[in-house]
């Protein structure tokens, strides 16, 4: 939060302060008899000195008492035929050194420093009141000749100890609603790491896959060059090249070599990030499924869809399962399921454990996949799917699914329903479950 951020946000606050605390003095209530009343204004100030961080309490208590006194002033206008504008300030300006007083002494004490101990907050309130009562009743006392009773002083002690137990309420609200808030931007962040992760992870099979490809070229290159060597050798008139074939074969296999290299060294690293596992790693079904949920009912809004979203759970379900290749394959699917779906739909996630192996279903009510598409469509390039430029996916993500599965020694089955299409993925357990 910038400079400029900051500070409107507390000119805001003392604005709402400064509006709200002379109102509140007048919401009151007597819960004991006719004398004994209790308003809301102290908690509400205590309430609002906690939330400035930058505005000095002693300025706010200024500004405060000042606007107590002129609210009431101007209610005894209104509401009293005659009226003196001399009297009425005669009678309420001593309220200006309760909410001086109090905001004061929260200055001194910077009770800022507590924030974390509720209990000892409220004790503070009570003290500061009580203190503050005795202040504006000495000016009472002297403005006014008003009697101080020990019966007066018993009923401002109790009231005090009404208003600590308001702003103890208040401040535990406060602190209930900063924790919600905190936790859900916790959430938010777990969920964004999760699947950024879990792309990495993806990132991770691919470049697996190529790093296969390129060992495997550099090898045919190679072998083209030993090849080339051994037929030059047995050429008697051979042809005249700046460079001979033989070379070029070799540098290009040097040049794979290198760039099987370098991809190690990614993949290496992108290893080590991922292999490190730990308990956070693993979630059970329950827990995978509302992720995934939340993740695609953003998708779905964000591409304007209408989509409601359905899991089930079968047979035990209580295994821990690993989070990223869960994600990585149920995630392809599920945003794939998104896209299918032309407005409005459902989406039904379901998971089952049968004996050693765990299944993966994912079924959506949308036009199904064409008959002249359903033997390619796990064929690396291959989509149906283009944007308003006209411009195609890469269409990596189903074939991404079914290396993954293949390797994990599982498979993957696709067919359309009378509603649109299921694809289910069977995979033995002990490749998702955690370790030990």
């Amino acid at each position: 939060m910038n400079l400029s951020t900051l500070m409107k946000k507390e000119v805001n606050i003392l604005a709402l302060m400064l509006l709200t605390v002379p109102l509140a003095g007048e919401l009151s209530f007597y819960p004991l008899n006719e004398t004994f009343r209790v308003s809301f204004g102290p908690p509400v100030l205590f309430f609002f000195l906690l939330l400035l961080q930058k505005t000095p309490a002693i300025f706010s208590g200024f500004l405060t008492g000042t606007m107590v006194v002129v609210f009431r002033i101007l209610i005894d206008f209104f509401m009293h035929d005659s009226f003196s504008w001399a009297s009425a300030f005669q009678i309420h300006y001593p309220s200006f050194f309760f909410y001086f007083t109090y905001c004061f002494l929260f200055y001194l004490v910077k009770i800022n420093r507590f924030q974390n101990r509720s209990l000892l907050i409220g004790f503070i309130g009570l003290i500061i009141e009580i203190l503050s009562d005795s202040v504006e009743l000495i000016f009472q006392y002297i403005v006014l000749e008003t009697t101080i009773t020990l019966g007066s002083l018993n009923e401002m002690i109790m009231i005090a100890f009404a208003h600590s137990f308001i702003v103890l309420s208040f401040f535990n609200m406060m602190k209930l609603y900063e924790a919600q808030s905190r936790e859900r931007q916790i959430t938010k962040q777990n969920e964004h790491m999760l699947m950024l992760i879990s792309n990495l992870y993806e990132e991770t099979i691919h470049l697996k896959k190529t790093l296969k490809n390129a060992e495997n070229i550099t090898k045919k290159s190679y072998d083209l060059y030993r090849d080339l060597k051994a037929l030059e050798k047995r050429d008697k008139h051979p042809h005249v090249h700046p460079e001979p074939y033989s070379q070029k074969a070799l540098r290009i296999a040097g040049e794979m070599h290198e760039v099987k290299k370098d991809n190690q060294r990614i993949f290496a690293g992108l290893s080590k990030l991922i292999s490190n596992e730990s308990f956070k790693d693993y979630m059970n079904a329950a827990e995978l499924f509302h992720l995934i949920i939340r993740i695609n009912e953003k998708y779905a809004l964000s591409l304007g869809k209408d989509i409601q979203f359905e899991y089930s759970l079968e047979g035990k379900n209580d295994s821990p399962y690993h989070v990223y290749t869960v994600l990585s394959l149920f995630n392809n699917l599920v945003a794939n399921a998104v896209e299918a779906i032309k407005e409005k739909g459902i989406v039904r996630l379901s998971l089952g454990e049968v004996h050693d192996h765990v299944e993966f279903k994912v079924a959506d009510t949308g036009p199904g996949i064409p008959q002249k598409y359903q033997t390619v469509i796990f064929k690396p390039g291959f989509t149906s799917k283009y944007d308003h430029f006209g411009t195609p996916s890469t269409g990596i993500g189903l074939s991404y699914v079914k290396e993954v599965v293949k390797e994990l020694g599982g498979d993957i089955l696709f067919e359309n329903s009378f509603d649109g299409a299921i694809f289910s993925i069977r995979l033995p357990i002990h490749k998702l479950v955690q370790k030990g």
